[in-house]
This record gives structure tokens, C-alpha cells and sequence, in this order.
């Protein structure tokens, strides 16, 4: 048996945002009126898990706070932690479109449209 432990401070266990994806969230909380963004999972897609990104103005009480850029906070719901622990955020660019892509450690599997992921 083992014992992991889990200290937020630490970046490489918390969840990170590439200056591009920062800038992006940045102007679509804007937009939207909000402050910041919480990630959490659903079990759903056809490998397991799918990522949830919500605009938020006040997070729950027990959301975990990542510091992720100036002034920028993403917010994980807990039960979501051992799922995302050391994700990066990126921005990716397809064309006109723009979507955040999600470059996590503890995924085994992918879909192929990269909406969902299993552990």
C-alpha cells in the first residue's frame, strides 16, 4: 500500500495554462461576464471521461484555486483532481476556429475528436 499526498502549491500537481490559452480565457470571460473558469469531468464519451469547463463568478467553497496566469484562476472541483492532477491547458488553432486542448498526464486513452479520455 501506498500513500500519495497532494500539495496544490505544487505546479506540477495542480493544473497549468499555456500564455495562449491564458489570453483566450481571458477574453472570453469578458465576454461572458465572469471571472474565472472551473474544470471538472463527467463520465461520458466513448473512452470514459469528458472535460466540463464552466464560467464561473463565485466557485463552490470547495473547489481547489489554481493560479494559472496574472490576474487568471482555474478552478477544479475536487472529485475531479486525481483525473486532471498536471493537465496543461493549451490553445489550440484550426483555421478561424479556436478550442482549448488539454494535455493530460494520467489519460491511458483518447478519443479520437479528443473530447473525452479514460485513466
Amino acid at each position: 500500500m501506498s500513500v500519495e499526498t497532494f500539495d496544490p502549491r505544487n505546479p506540477g500537481q495542480g493544473v497549468r495554462m499555456t500564455p495562449e490559452a491564458a489570453e483566450h480565457t481571458r477574453r472570453q470571460l469578458g465576454r461572458a461576464g465572469a471571472r474565472a473558469v472551473r474544470l471538472s469531468v463527467t463520465e461520458s464519451g466513448c473512452t470514459g471521461y469528458k472535460y466540463r469547463i464552466d464560467y464561473v463568478t463565485d466557485p463552490a467553497p470547495e473547489d481547489l484555486e489554481f493560479h494559472v496566469a496574472e490576474g487568471l484562476s482555474v478552478y477544479v472541483e475536487p472529485g475531479a483532481m486525481p483525473l486532471v492532477r498536471g493537465t496543461e491547458i493549451d490553445l489550440e488553432v484550426e483555421g478561424l476556429n479556436r478550442l482549448l486542448r488539454f494535455r493530460n498526464p494520467n489519460a491511458q486513452a483518447e478519443c479520437g475528436c479528443g473530447e473525452s479520455f479514460g485513466v
